[in-house]
């Protein structure tokens, strides 16, 4: 079977469990147009920038997301 799990998600999911970092925040944010939240990496401006860099890193579920399965079955 395969996986939707990319090593991106892995790296970030180590970084968040690990504690090595402390860099991690809640951002509310909307998800197609619905109230959403997502946890970020905020990463702070270089001494030639003026802006933070906020990485979204996963959504949290919403009211009327549904997740399933790779056969299509629910959690």
């Amino acid at each position: 079977m395969s996986t939707n799990i990319c090593p991106e998600h892995i790296s970030a999911f180590e970084a968040l469990t690990s504690g090595e970092h402390d860099n991690f925040a809640l951002f509310s944010c909307f998800l197609d147009g619905e109230p959403a939240v997502a946890i970020v990496a905020v990463t702070p401006p270089r001494s030639d920038e003026d802006e933070y860099q906020i990485t979204p890193l996963f959504v949290g579920i919403t009211e009327n997301m549904v997740l399933t399965d790779h056969e299509g079955t629910a959690a």
